[in-house]
């Protein structure tokens, strides 16, 4: 997937205020590793920004495209990682602006995966 070119920074600030209002212990596991740099950097190339691309970009894709963009993002959430991305799907913050027109059941499908595409 071409990552849209959205400001990292941006989404690092988006993130670490939204780990600031998660319920204990979600927000002792996500502080925990988000403070360490690779799994920082990994969170980010490999759930944070596949994630803003898809919202960025699925408005304007054919169903096709949308569908096959969402199978090949190979992504496995931890629950707190789930709990951190669900608001950036549902409305929050500058990335609120992207999900305009973007049609109700790609929403959706966002939030299935990330509810659904679990560690074990």
């Amino acid at each position: 997937m071409k990552l849209y070119a959205f400001p990292q920074a941006t989404l690092e600030k988006a993130i670490a205020r939204r780990m600031l209002s998660l319920p204990s212990p979600h927000r002792e596991w996500f502080a925990d590793r988000w403070s360490q740099k690779p799994y920082k950097k990994s969170f980010l190339e490999h759930k944070a920004m596949p994630l803003v691309t898809l919202l960025a970009k699925g408005k304007t894709w054919s169903d096709e495209e949308f569908a096959s963009e969402l199978a090949a993002w190979d992504a496995k959430f931890y629950d707190a990682e789930a709990a951190v991305l669900r608001p950036m799907v549902e409305g929050d913050g500058l990335i609120q602006l992207m999900q305009k027109n973007m049609p109700a059941e790609r929403l959706q499908a966002l939030l299935t995966k990330i509810d659904t595409d679990r560690h074990a």
